[in-house]
């Protein structure tokens, strides 16, 4: 009897592996019918697409821990419209870009876009807007090159007073528990919130594409390990030496954002008072795919100084 514990404990031990390990990859097939086009970079291919007039200024779209690339498809019509080239691109491990194995660190990402904008042979200054954890990374770029941007928007960024539920913190915190916990139950929690979740959304089949990238290998590790190394602390240094910089920032809140509460608004505006900040009453969390007009707004005020 002692046997078949040792055995049914090692099959509950190996199981969420094993159910990772046999997720369908980001193959060949899938990328051939990936919109866009990769890049080559020193830790894989990333995934990207370029919307509006060749030549037009350059802004740089990032999104956040759980969305993929496509949550921006409403946002880029009306910054195409203002007259910016614009780029999205998808993070590791996201979309149909590769999940290297590294610790997914601000660092790691910061040289996802630093690789990427130099493949693409863009070496113009560029605005950068980031959503939710694609705020962080921003940050993290603007505040290690504050002259290579000439504008920073965040949008319900985590950047400040990101609190994860306890569920998530268990993860983050536990070693090798967490990880196993993130195959077992993670991916499946975060895709009964995707169903569960009844957002009125701008971008065509966003909730039927969400739970197909959720269901690919790596997506569950990469949004562990950011969890874990890029939204394990607070941004108060970065924001503060944009600020120093004078680099212009917006800021579009969510008044109804669980994730990021508007409360976050007041610790911003401590570190940089000339930050514009436009709060939106009636939006949750996923204002770039359900209140795009927002983000657009914001990015509008201030386009006349890059045209």
């Amino acid at each position: 009897m002692l046997w078949l514990a040792g055995s049914l404990l090692l099959a509950l031990a190996l199981a969420p592996f094993l159910r990772e390990a046999l997720r369908p990859t980001v193959d060949a097939v899938m990328q051939a019918e990936a919109p866009g086009e990769f890049a080559a970079l020193e830790d894989g291919a990333t995934h990207y697409r370029w919307d509006g007039p060749e030549g037009g200024p350059v802004v740089v779209l990032i999104h956040g821990l759980t969305t993929p690339s496509f949550v921006w498809d409403a946002v880029v019509p009306g910054l195409a419209g203002l007259g910016f080239r614009v780029l999205r691109y998808d993070l590791w491990g996201r979309g149909y870009s590769d999940m290297p194995v590294r610790d997914q660190t601000p660092e790691l990402f910061v040289a996802q876009l630093d690789g990427l904008l130099a493949v693409l042979g863009v070496r113009d200054r560029v605005s950068l807007i980031g959503y939710s954890m694609g705020a962080c990374i921003a940050a993290a770029f603007a505040a290690r090159d504050p002259d290579r941007v000439d504008y920073l928007g965040l949008v319900a960024p985590a950047t400040q007073r990101y609190a994860p539920r306890r569920f998530d913190r268990i993860m983050r915190d536990w070693p090798v528990f967490g990880d196993w916990l993130m195959r077992g139950l993670g991916v499946a929690r975060l895709v009964r919130q995707a169903r569960e979740d009844r957002a009125v959304s701008a971008v065509p089949d966003f909730r039927a594409r969400l739970l197909a990238a959720m269901r690919r290998r790596g997506y569950g590790p990469a949004v562990l390990s950011s969890l874990r190394h890029t939204l394990d602390g607070g941004y108060d240094e970065e924001l503060a030496r944009i600020a120093r910089a004078s680099v212009p920032v917006g800021v579009v809140w969510g008044g109804l954002d669980l994730v990021i509460p508007i409360a976050a608004s007041e610790a911003l505006e401590e570190l940089n008072p000339e930050a514009i900040q436009l709060v939106v009453d009636e939006a949750g969390h996923g204002l770039p795919h359900t209140h795009p007009e927002a983000v657009v707004q914001m990015f509008a005020e201030v386009s006349d100084d890059f045209l």
